[in-house]
C-alpha cells in the first residue's frame, strides 16, 4: 500500500511545487538588453520584464488566475497578451506600455476571439485571431504615441493557422498554413504587410514545415535587406533547419545527417552567420550551433540539458546563449550558457535552494505493430515491486522530457513508482511515429499506455493490481479512453481537464481548438463520425470498471465545461464511481496552492482505491 499523504502539515512534496518556475526568456528583436519572462515567483504565473545586464525582474502583470503567454513588442516599449475572462483563453488581446499605464484593446470593435499570436513594427501590428469559422490576420496602425488605427483584414482561412512574423523591415507577414493538407502538416505563407497579396509559399508535399524560434512559426533573418527566413522541414521524416527566401524562391536545406531524431530550430546568431540548434533524440536534448560559411556544426558541451522550454534558446546581443534548462532533479532555471564552453555563466531566474528529488532514467519498449516506444521511469525509495502512476503527457503534438516535475516527485515521496510515456503521436519521434495517431485518435496511444503497464509488471516496478493511469489535456483524455477500452487493467483513472466526448468538444470549444481537433481527425463530426465515436471516452462508459477522478476548469474553452458534464451523469447513472472537482480557472491552474490542492486530491484517491482493495 502507498504511504498515506501527510496534508495536515507542511510536507517536502509541497515544496516543491512551491519553488519558483520559470518557462521561458524571450529577449525582443531590436532590445537586446531585456527579456520577457513567465514566472511564478509569486505563487501565480504572471509577465516580468527581465534587465539582463543586472537580473532585475519588473512585474508586468497581476492576474489573478495567472497568465503564461504574452509578447514584446519588437522594440521592448509595450506587452502584448489576451484579456481573458479568468482563463477562458477566449476575449481581447491588449498593449500595455511596459515604462506603465493601462492597457489598451487592439481591437475594441471586434466580437472576442482566440488567440493565435501577435507581431509588430514600428507603425504596424500584425494579429492572428480565431473567432466565427476562420481564422483572421488583422494589420492595424500604430503611430508611435500610442494611437492605433482600426483592424483592417489581410488574410482569412477557415482551417488551421499558425503566426504571424513581421519581418524587420515590416514589409513581410509569414503565417503557418494547413490550406494545402486539411490535416497536421503546414506550409510557410508569406504576404505582403501593405496588401496582403502572397508573395510566396515553402510547401513540402507528403511533409510539413514545421515551426522555428519563439514565435513558432520561422525566424526572419537580423540582416538589413535580407528576406530570408529561418524555419524547419520534416520532408526527410525527421525535423531538419531549411532557409527560404520568399522574394526569391532560394532554398537551402540542411540535412544534418550525422544526427539522429528530430532537429529544432532557434535563432540566427545576430550577425546572421551561425543558426542555434537543438538535437532531440528519443526525448534527450543537445544543443549545436551550425556555421553557414563553412557548412560546419558545433556541439555546444553541455551535455544533455534536459527539458528545454517549448519556445526555445536564443543568441544574445554578446554571442551567449539564452535558454530555460530542468532536469528531474534540478527545478527550471533561465540561463545563460556559455556558447563555446557550454558553462552556465549566470542564472538570471531560478529558485533560490533545491530540494532533493528523485532521478528518472529513459527506457524503452515494444508496443502493437511493432512500435518502438520510450519511456521516463522514477522509483521510489526501498525494493519494489510498488503502487505506480502511468502518466501521460498532453498534446498529443508534444513530448515528455527530462524535467522537474513535482507532481511526479510527490507520487514517489508516497512509495508510488511512475512512468511517462511518449506514446505515439509524440513529437520529436519523426514524422511518422507523430502522424501514426492522425485520423484514428485514442487507439494506438492506448496501445503504448498498455505497454507501458507490461514494462512495469515485467520489471518487477510494479503489483498488477495497483497501477492508475493519470494525465492532463490529451493526457486526461488517453486516460478516460485507457478506463474505458482496457477496464480490466487499472486501480483507478485520475484525469485533468480532460476530453471525454469529441462531439460536444466540437461544438463548445474555441474556433483555435475545433481547427485543430478537425485537422487531427482529418474533417469534422460529420464527415468523420467513426472515428469520432470510437474516440470519444463516453462511447466506453459501460465498460468502465475503475474508480475515476476528474479535475475540470469551469473556464476551459480547450475540453469545455459540457461535455464533461455529460460525461459524469451518464457514469452516474450506471453507478460507475466517478469523482468530478471543478475549478475556477481554464485549462489548468496556474496557481501553486491550487496545484498542491489538485495533488492532494489525487494521493487521496490513490490511498482510497488501495485501502478499499487490500
Amino acid at each position: 500500500m502507498m504511504k498515506t499523504p501527510d496534508i495536515r502539515e507542511q510536507a517536502p512534496w509541497k515544496a516543491r511545487f512551491r519553488l519558483p518556475m520559470v518557462l521561458y526568456g524571450i529577449i525582443p528583436d531590436d532590445d537586446p538588453d531585456h527579456a520577457l519572462v513567465a514566472t511564478n515567483q509569486t505563487g501565480v504565473f504572471q509577465l516580468y520584464l527581465l534587465d539582463l545586464a543586472g537580473g532585475a525582474l519588473k512585474k508586468l502583470t497581476d492576474r489573478p488566475a495567472g497568465i503564461m503567454r504574452g509578447t514584446l513588442s519588437r522594440d521592448g516599449r509595450y506587452l502584448y497578451y489576451l484579456d481573458d475572462k479568468q482563463g477562458n483563453e477566449i476575449g481581447h488581446v491588449v498593449r500595455v506600455p511596459v515604462a506603465g499605464g493601462d492597457p489598451v484593446d487592439l481591437t475594441p470593435d471586434l466580437p472576442p476571439y482566440a488567440f493565435a499570436g501577435i507581431s509588430d513594427y514600428d507603425d504596424r501590428i500584425a494579429l492572428l485571431a480565431a473567432a466565427g469559422g476562420e481564422f483572421v490576420l488583422y494589420l492595424i496602425g500604430a503611430d508611435g504615441q500610442g494611437g492605433l488605427t482600426a483592424p483592417e483584414r489581410k488574410w482569412q482561412s477557415s482551417v488551421l493557422a499558425g503566426g504571424p512574423v513581421l519581418s524587420p523591415d515590416g514589409r513581410l507577414i509569414a503565417l503557418h498554413s494547413t490550406e494545402r493538407s486539411r490535416t497536421m502538416s503546414y506550409s510557410l505563407l508569406v504576404l505582403d504587410s501593405e496588401t496582403g497579396a502572397v508573395v510566396g509559399e515553402l510547401v513540402d508535399e507528403g511533409a510539413s514545415i514545421e515551426g522555428a524560434g519563439s514565435r513558432g512559426v520561422g525566424v526572419f533573418s537580423p540582416l538589413p535587406g535580407d528576406a530570408r527566413l529561418l524555419a524547419a522541414t520534416n520532408r526527410t521524416g525527421f525535423t531538419r533547419p531549411v532557409i527560404w527566401n520568399p522574394l526569391t524562391g532560394e532554398r537551402q536545406d540542411i540535412p544534418l545527417e550525422q544526427l539522429e531524431g528530430d532537429v529544432a530550430v532557434w535563432d540566427w546568431s545576430p550577425d546572421g552567420e551561425q543558426i542555434l540548434l537543438c538535437q532531440i533524440n528519443r526525448a534527450q536534448l543537445q544543443i549545436y550551433i551550425y556555421t553557414l560559411a563553412t557548412e560546419s556544426l558545433f556541439k555546444v558541451p553541455a551535455g544533455d540539458v534536459g527539458w528545454g522550454s517549448p519556445w526555445g534558446g536564443q543568441f544574445t546581443r554578446d554571442g551567449d546563449l539564452l535558454l530555460t534548462i530542468s532536469s528531474a532533479t534540478q527545478p527550471h532555471q533561465l540561463v545563460l550558457l556559455d556558447s563555446q564552453s557550454g558553462q552556465v555563466k549566470r542564472t538570471l531566474v531560478g529558485p533560490e535552494q533545491t530540494l532533493p528529488a528523485r532521478p528518472w532514467r529513459s527506457v524503452e519498449f515494444t508496443s502493437s505493430r511493432g512500435g518502438q516506444i520510450q519511456a521516463w521511469v522514477a522509483t521510489p525509495e526501498g525494493d519494489g515491486p510498488f503502487p505506480a502512476v502511468i502518466h501521460v503527457h498532453g498534446g498529443p503534438t508534444s513530448a515528455q522530457l527530462n524535467d522537474f516535475d513535482a507532481e511526479c516527485q510527490a507520487w514517489l515521496d508516497h512509495g508510488v513508482a511512475w512512468i511517462s510515456v511518449n506514446y505515439r503521436g509524440s513529437t520529436t519521434f519523426g514524422k511518422e511515429f507523430q502522424n501514426a495517431i492522425l485520423g484514428n485518435l485514442g487507439d494506438l496511444e492506448v496501445d503504448d499506455i498498455v505497454a507501458a503497464r507490461k514494462w512495469l509488471i515485467d520489471n518487477g516496478v510494479a503489483r498488477p493490481d495497483s497501477i492508475f493511469v493519470s494525465g492532463g489535456s490529451y493526457g486526461g483524455y488517453l486516460t478516460l479512453q485507457s478506463l474505458g477500452r482496457r477496464p480490466d487493467l487499472w486501480a483507478g483513472g485520475m484525469a485533468g481537464v480532460a476530453i471525454a466526448d469529441w462531439f460536444l468538444m466540437y461544438e463548445d470549444q474555441s474556433q483555435l481548438l475545433r481547427s485543430y481537433q478537425v485537422a487531427l481527425f482529418g474533417g469534422g463530426p460529420e464527415e468523420k463520425k467513426e472515428a469520432y465515436a470510437a474516440g470519444s471516452p463516453i462511447t466506453y462508459a459501460e465498460q468502465i470498471q475503475a474508480p475515476i477522478l476528474v479535475i475540470q476548469g469551469r473556464n476551459d474553452t480547450r475540453c469545455p465545461e459540457r461535455q464533461m458534464r455529460v460525461y459524469e451523469e451518464k457514469l452516474r447513472a450506471l453507478g460507475k464511481d466517478i469523482q468530478v472537482h471543478w475549478f475556477d480557472a481554464g485549462h489548468g491552474s496556474m496557481q501553486n496552492e491550487e496545484r498542491i490542492q489538485h495533488q492532494e486530491m489525487m494521493l487521496e484517491f490513490a490511498h482510497r482505491v488501495l485501502a478499499a482493495r487490500s
